[in-house]
C-alpha cells in the first residue's frame, strides 16, 4: 500500500491543508522544492497538490532530487499532473535555469539528516547545506523569488551550556568544530550566515525554519537516527533496542506538524528570522521514547553498544529542547503530541509494510 493511500495519512494533509494560513501567497505561483523525496519535502509536495486539487491553488511544484527511480515511486499519482514535475539534479552543481519559467518560491529541505550519513559522508553533508544553499539562493536571485526558506536545525544550537531549559532562537551553545561530526551543525550555521548574507547583499527575502528531530509515516528506511530505528523495530515486532543510557532530552515533532510549521514561516514568517519549530508535548527523554514505542508493540526495551560508524556520527547534546513561542504568535500550534505522532506513524508504516 503507498502512503498516500492510507486514510490517516489522508487525515494529515488535509489537517495542514486545514489551517488557518493565507494560502492565497501560493495561487498561481511555482515552488521548487529541493529534498523533495524527504521525510519533510514528501509531505509537503503532497499538501501543496491536495491544495491544487481540492481548493484550485494551481500552485506548480517542481521537486528537486537525484533519483528520478525513487521520486517516480513516491511521486508516481502526481507524473501525469501539470502542476507537477520532477527536475534530476545534483544540488551541489548550479542550478540550470532552462525551461523552468517564473519560480516564486525556493525551498531548500535537502540534507543529510541521519547520524551514518554523517559518518559516510561528511563531505556531502557540508557541501550540501553550504554548496547546495548557494546554489538554491543563486537561483533565487536569477528567478526573482518572492521568498526562500532555508530548512535549518536544533542541531545549530550546540551543546546546553547548562544555562537554559529550552533554547530560543539566539542561543548558542558548544560546538567542537575540530570533529568530524561537527560537519553537520557547522555547515547548518554557516547555511544560515549565508542567507543572512544573500539578504543583505542581494536583496532576497529569505525565511529560516529550525526544524528538531522529527518523525512521521513518511520515514525513510536508510535513516538511522535512534528514533527512526525505534520505530523500525517496532513495525518489526521486535525488542526496541538502546544504545545509550537513554538520558538525552531531546524535542521531537511529527511530521504534519514539521509541515505546518514550515509552511507557516513560509508564509508568515519575517525576512531574517529564524523560528524554531517544536511543542513541550513532544519533548521526552530518549529511555522514555524507547518504553513509549515498545509500548505500542508489546515488547521491552532492551541495551546495545553502537558499532564504531554509527557512534562517530551521535550527536553530544545531553539537553535540546527547543522554545517555539516566537513560532506560536505567528499563530502555529502543534496537532500531534509525541504519544498521539508515534501511534499514527508506527500503524501507518505497518500497514505500508504488511503489503
Amino acid at each position: 500500500m503507498k502512503i498516500y493511500e492510507l486514510d490517516a495519512y489522508k487525515e494529515d494533509i488535509a489537517y495542514i491543508a486545514g489551517l488557518d494560513l493565507p494560502w492565497e501567497k501560493l495561487k498561481n505561483t511555482s515552488m521548487l522544492i529541493s529534498g523533495a523525496s524527504g521525510l519533510i519535502g514528501s509531505v509537503l509536495v503532497d499538501t501543496i497538490m491536495y491544495l491544487n486539487r481540492t481548493c484550485g491553488l494551481n500552485c506548480r511544484v517542481l521537486a528537486l532530487g537525484r533519483n528520478e527511480e525513487k521520486a517516480r515511486e513516491r511521486f508516481g499519482e502526481f507524473l501525469n499532473d501539470p502542476n507537477f514535475r520532477f527536475i534530476s539534479a545534483d544540488i551541489n552543481k548550479p542550478l540550470v535555469r532552462g525551461d523552468l519559467g517564473s519560480v516564486e518560491y525556493v525551498l531548500h529541505l535537502a540534507s543529510n539528516t541521519h547520524p551514518v550519513a554523517y559518518a559516510t559522508d561528511p563531505i556531502g553533508t557540508v557541501t550540501t547545506n553550504i554548496i547546495g544553499a548557494m546554489n538554491m539562493l543563486d537561483f533565487a536571485v536569477e528567478h526573482g523569488a518572492r521568498r526562500v526558506a532555508f530548512a535549518s536545525s536544533n542541531e545549530i544550537y550546540g551543546e546546553n551550556r547548562g544555562d537554559t531549559e529550552k533554547f530560543d532562537e539566539d542561543y548558542c551553545g558548544y560546538i567542537n568544530c575540530n570533529t568530524m561530526r561537527a560537519g553537520y551543525p557547522e555547515s547548518k550555521r554557516c547555511g544560515e550566515a549565508l542567507c543572512q548574507a544573500y539578504i543583505r547583499q542581494k536583496g532576497l527575502d529569505v525565511v529560516i525554519p529550525r526544524l528538531t528531530r522529527s518523525y512521521g509515516p513518511s520515514l525513510l528506511m536508510t535513516d538511522t537516527k535512534a528514533l527512526s530505528q525505534f520505530i523500525r523495530k517496532a513495525i518489526a515486532d521486535e525488542d526496541i533496542v538502546l544504545k545509550s543510557a537513554g538520558t538525552q532530552y531531546y524535542s521531537y515533532t511529527y511530521v504534519a506538524d514539521a509541515v505546518s510549521g514550515l509552511l507557516t514561516v513560509l508564509l508568515k514568517g519575517e525576512c531574517g528570522e529564524a523560528y524554531n519549530i517544536a511543542d513541550d508535548a513532544s519533548d521526552i527523554q530518549l529511555k522514555d521514547l524507547a518504553a513509549l514505542i515498545a509500548g505500542t508493540c508489546g515488547r521491552k526495551v532492551v541495551f546495545e553498544l553502537p558499532d564504531a560508524v554509527e557512534a562517530a556520527g551521535f550527536s553530544k547534546a545531553t539537553k535540546a529542547r527547543l522554545d517555539s513561542a516566537k513560532l506560536q504568535k505567528l499563530g502555529w500550534k502543534a496537532g500531534y503530541d509525541i504519544k498521539a505522532g508515534i501511534e499514527r506513524t508506527v500503524r501507518m508504516l505497518r500497514a505500508m509494510a504488511a503489503q
